[in-house]
């Protein structure tokens, strides 16, 4: 079995990393006295040093060194937080996602600049990285009082199978002064009872530095909850009865250190913290299990196999009367819905992984524009498909920029419009039926009927004075090349972006909807899809083809009559609960060439408020819907967003909701002007 690359791992590791610094410098901006989150800063960028070290990735570990000096000057208060630090920092993360994605690449004088701007931001020279500056260097320019210190520590017997090199804290001891090592090789079990994974040597270190107390503990900082640790100071030069390691302990391996000292006086190390039982140190270690989305995208293809075929079993046991056939058809019907539940479970992500990565955008939009602006997120928790979170990542940017630069006004403007000074932009997301609404939403000044209209006029996407909706004039922002900006500038103008959402949105087969009130603010709000993987479906039959609505779109089903039918020609609205609901009778849409059933039924679906009836020959029942991906030569055909195959090994197609409710609503339309 294939093992995943290091490199790999240290990447997706690297990724995570960074984004918990970038969720601690974020926070730090509203709270520059937290001495918490100036320490998770702290040990973020001491994490990324050293795992980036350890892979090779030497130029990240060097560049983000500058960062942690700044920050362990604002720990030890040296220097104060201030916001110019945290943008520094901020800029520099840029620069180091570019150094972990491209390590060999010429990135310029990209990290000169960012260093004279943190440079600038701390108020004095940062230290020179620890991967250059060599201790005999530092012992020649310092005057400060050295210090002996007596260090002994043992690692959990799994330490190194989760990922600790013990060698590299070695490594820092030995940056911090002159350092001798001895090996405890006492615990090692005889060569029969010898796991080769587990770690069973101590260690006993003298250490004569320039540093603190501080800087031994920084060195174990990641580690103190599982292992045992004694640090006391000693009077007089750090001394041992051997000859001190020369090399560079990361270098050695552990038999050369171990073989340097064959005998060892057991020391009684005194415990940092309480370390976990085993068994729970293990169950946190299963907790999460780390898989490529590729493997997940595989299995849901395999489980999405393994639902057709369930089906075409199923038909084939409903017409046998084989009792023992139908049993077991019945029991993998079981089984398979069981897997399609639980793996649909698997690819579901909370949005607040969609949402953290606003709060930096809107940070460097506010102080690009000069706004004071407000970031609230509602509703994190709420699950949705992986694949629909990766595509609603661009519409979202757009909507949040266009949200800040249309929307929210200037502070003065706000001021004097009796607002309060910051703007508040609200990313909230909420569950409804198979559904999933996310919306993006801002107290501004709203939209400008007017300049739409008369931009739209211009631009001859309606004529002029052409009678609209209010709902419609507001989806006319989405055409393409459609801009109201006054002016082109870095955050909008072109007329690109919300053509881009709106593109996006329908080919996840989901609907947009704006709300919007003059001196109030404006929402708009985006209705996705849970899944993009398997549906559930009603299967209906039009003439003698077969199709697949969306259950989740599905309000209701009557039936309606040859009579009702001949009735309604040439007004296609039925009555619903006193309410006139328009219909399309698909058998005329798809042009089948047959006659109408006696007895047809009309299936009322529903995006949002706007609901249309769809006319067909006969409602086989619901159908577990494995999505198809229709090929490039039917792209330009709106009415159906997929197609799925059946148990009888035929092509059903999936129609598209959103598409037939306009269609109904502009049917609608044309019949009231016209009459």
């Amino acid at each position: 079995m294939s093992t995943l690359d290091p490199v790999a791992v240290f990447r997706m590791e690297a990724a995570e990393c960074l984004e918990a610094i970038e969720a601690g410098l974020l926070d730090l901006t509203h709270q520059l006295d937290n001495k918490d989150l100036v320490d998770a800063v702290f040990r973020g960028l001491h994490t990324l040093k050293g795992s980036g070290a350890m892979f090779g990735f030497e130029a990240l570990a060097a560049f983000t060194h500058h960062c942690e000096t700044a920050f362990d000057r604002v720990r030890k208060g040296e220097v104060a937080a201030t916001s110019e630090l945290v943008a520094a920092v901020l800029a520099a993360e840029d620069h180091m996602r570019a150094l972990v994605d491209q390590p060999d690449a010429d990135h310029g004088d990209t990290g000169s600049k960012l260093l004279a701007q943190l440079q600038a931001a701390v108020g004095g020279r940062p230290a020179a990285p620890a991967a250059v500056a060599t201790p005999a260097i530092v012992r020649e320019v310092s005057t400060k009082k050295k210090s002996s210190w007596r260090i002994r520590f043992s690692l959990p017997a799994n330490s190194m199978a989760n990922g600790t090199n013990p060698l590299g804290l070695l490594d820092e001891l030995r940056d911090l002064g002159e350092c001798t090592v001895r090996a405890n090789t006492s615990a090692i079990p005889p060569l029969g009872e010898l796991t080769p994974m587990e770690l069973h040597i101590s260690w006993d270190v003298m250490l004569t530095s320039e540093q603190d107390r501080s800087a031994i503990d920084d060195v174990f900082i990641f580690v103190l909850d599982d292992m045992e640790l004694s640090v006391e100071e000693i009077d007089g030069p750090a001394t041992v009865d051997v000859a001190p390691i020369e090399q560079k302990a990361a270098r050695l391996p552990v038999a050369a250190v171990s073989a340097a000292v064959p005998e060892f006086r057991p020391v009684e190390a005194v415990p940092a913290r309480r370390e976990p039982p085993a068994a729970v140190s293990q169950a946190k270690a299963a907790e999460n299990v780390r898989v490529p989305a590729e493997r997940l995208d595989e299995l849901m293809d395999r489980v999405g196999e393994l639902v057709i075929a369930q089906s075409r079993l199923s038909q084939l046991a409903s017409a046998s009367a084989d009792i023992a056939l139908r049993s077991v058809s019945e029991e993998i019907e079981r089984l398979s819905g069981e897997l399609r539940d639980t793996m649909m479970v698997l690819r579901m992500v909370p949005v607040a992984t969609l949402f953290s990565r606003f709060r930096r955008l809107v940070h460097d939009l506010a102080r690009e524009t000069g706004k004071v602006i407000e970031l609230v997120t509602e509703g994190e928790s709420t699950e949705v498909d992986k694949t629909v979170i990766e595509r609603l990542a661009d519409p979202l940017v757009h909507l949040v920029r266009n949200s800040i630069d249309h929307g929210l006004e200037t502070p003065a403007d706000r001021l004097a419009a009796g607002k309060t000074e910051a703007g508040t932009v609200i990313l909230s997301a909420r569950q409804a039926g198979g559904e999933v609404i996310i919306s993006i939403k801002d107290d501004g000044r709203g939209i400008n009927r007017e300049r739409v209209r008369a931009k739209a006029e211009s631009s001859g996407l309606i004529h002029p004075g052409q009678p609209l909706s209010d709902s419609e004039l507001l989806q006319l922002i989405f055409a393409p090349g459609f801009s109201t900006a006054a002016a082109i500038t870095n955050l909008s103008g072109r007329g690109v972006g919300m053509d881009v959402v709106k593109k996006t949105v329908e080919a996840l087969r989901g609907a947009i909807d704006i709300v919007s009130v003059p001196g109030q603010g404006s929402e708009v709000s985006l209705r996705i899809p849970l899944t993009l993987a398997i549906i559930d479906g009603l299967l209906v039959r039009v003439g003698s083809g077969r199709y697949v609505i969306p259950l989740s779109a599905v309000e209701e089903c009557l039936e309606l009559s040859l009579e009702e039918d001949l009735r309604s020609r040439g007004r296609s609205f039925i009555s619903l609960r006193d309410s006139l609901v328009p219909f399309l009778r698909l058998r005329d849409l798809f042009r089948t060439g047959t006659k109408p059933d006696v007895h047809q039924k009309v299936v009322v679906i529903s995006t949002g408020t706007e609901r249309v009836g769809l006319v067909v020959d006969q409602i086989i029942g619901d159908h577990q819907t494995v999505i198809k991906s229709m090929s490039k030569l039917h792209n330009d055909v709106a009415t159906f967003s997929g197609a799925t195959i059946l148990g009888d090994g035929s092509v059903a197609l999936i129609l598209d909701v959103g598409h037939l409710v306009a269609a109904g609503q502009q049917q609608e339309a044309q019949l009231r002007v016209a009459g």
